[in-house]
């Protein structure tokens, strides 16, 4: 597969905290500091990253805080200068499509064409009913209204006059999307690893960008083959899509240090909370792992398969530690 995409490495924002055993993304941000989050966002710039990651949901972690998703993408346009803004699985079940492609075209505009649409039909039940929004337990259902959403939301940002829009699940009676987005003819869309025949025909024929869940070199390249195969059932090849891991990292100068830090990471327990804990093993061969040298040799696994672009879940957030030894260690590697 092609390499000649340049290498990008986007910080997934800790928007939630998630403590415990199961090494989840922000294994060590024991209690949601908003304040902390911006500053760590604000810092990745200064740093060289490429992008920022918000996450897309209502509550998540032991406690269930977490920032509203959308608003703190906008927050971060204001707060930085240079780097992309995109969002992970943007939930198109939680917004009217109409709705979405005008906030998303205004955030484009304002943030001077900076934003990676992201799109994802949503997969988790409790959300959707606590907020009460309609849930369809066959994930391809949600996944065909995912699909018909983007389609409206396409035509939104593209066509200079009135839309009308008749769908199974989405209408629109002569809707306006102006100012159209700054990036022509559309903000990158986006869509995310699933076997679901339905997700993957809409890549094939939509996307621009594909991204996976964190995995496993070999279970990364089932993955690939599973997209190639969409993409050429429809006469495209798989490199016109930006390939991208959603992964986690710990990195440290030595394997001495990321041992402490998975061990600290593992020992922090909310009251009630039981499990015998992380696979560790299975955590290090879906992840990035190790001193910048180890995390250089896996990072070239993936780029070998075709990935351009890494989102990076740092598992010893709060602390930037990784976060700055990754920009000084292991991007120039990628970059020079």
């Amino acid at each position: 597969m092609s390499q000649a995409r340049p290498v990008e490495f986007g910080f997934c924002v800790p928007i939630f905290a998630h403590p415990g055993p199961e090494l989840f993304r922000t294994p060590s941000y024991e209690r949601l500091d908003p304040q902390v989050t911006l500053a760590a966002a604000v810092e990745c710039e200064r740093l060289g990253y490429d992008s920022l990651w918000v996450a897309d949901h209502f509550f998540l972690g032991p406690e269930g805080a977490i920032l509203e998703g959308w608003t703190t993408m906008c927050v971060l346009a204001g707060l930085t200068s240079r780097i992309k803004l995109g969002s992970i699985h943007l939930c198109t079940g939680f917004r009217n499509p109409a709705l979405l492609a005008k906030m998303a075209a205004t955030l484009d505009v304002l943030s001077n064409g900076r934003l990676l649409f992201f799109a994802d039909s949503g997969n988790r039940r409790v959300e959707f009913e606590a907020y009460d929004f309609p849930w369809h337990e066959d994930s391809s259902v949600r996944n065909a209204r995912m699909r018909e959403a983007l389609e409206l939301i396409l035509r939104l940002w593209q066509e200079d006059g009135p839309v009308t829009f008749s769908g199974r699940h989405y209408a629109a009676r002569e809707a306006r999307c102006l100012p159209h987005p700054a990036q022509r003819p559309h903000p990158p869309l986006w869509l995310g690893e699933t076997p679901d025949e339905v997700m993957l025909a809409a890549t094939a024929e939509l996307a621009d960008g594909w991204n996976s869940t964190p995995v496993s070199v070999a279970s990364l390249r089932e993955r690939l083959g599973r997209v190639a195969a969409a993409c050429a059932a429809v006469g495209r090849p798989l490199s016109d899509l930006e390939l991208s891991l959603e992964t986690q990292v710990l990195i440290a100068p030595t394997r001495r240090r990321v041992t402490e830090l998975l061990e600290h990471a593992a020992s922090l327990r909310h009251t009630g909370e039981t499990g015998e804990g992380a696979n560790l093993a299975l955590l290090e061969d879906r992840s990035l792992i190790g001193t910048p040298d180890e995390v250089i040799a896996r990072i070239e696994e993936y780029r070998a398969l075709g990935i351009s672009h890494f989102m990076l879940w740092f598992m010893d957030f709060p602390s930037m530690e990784g976060v700055r030894l990754f920009a000084q260690t292991v991007a120039p590697h990628f970059k020079g």
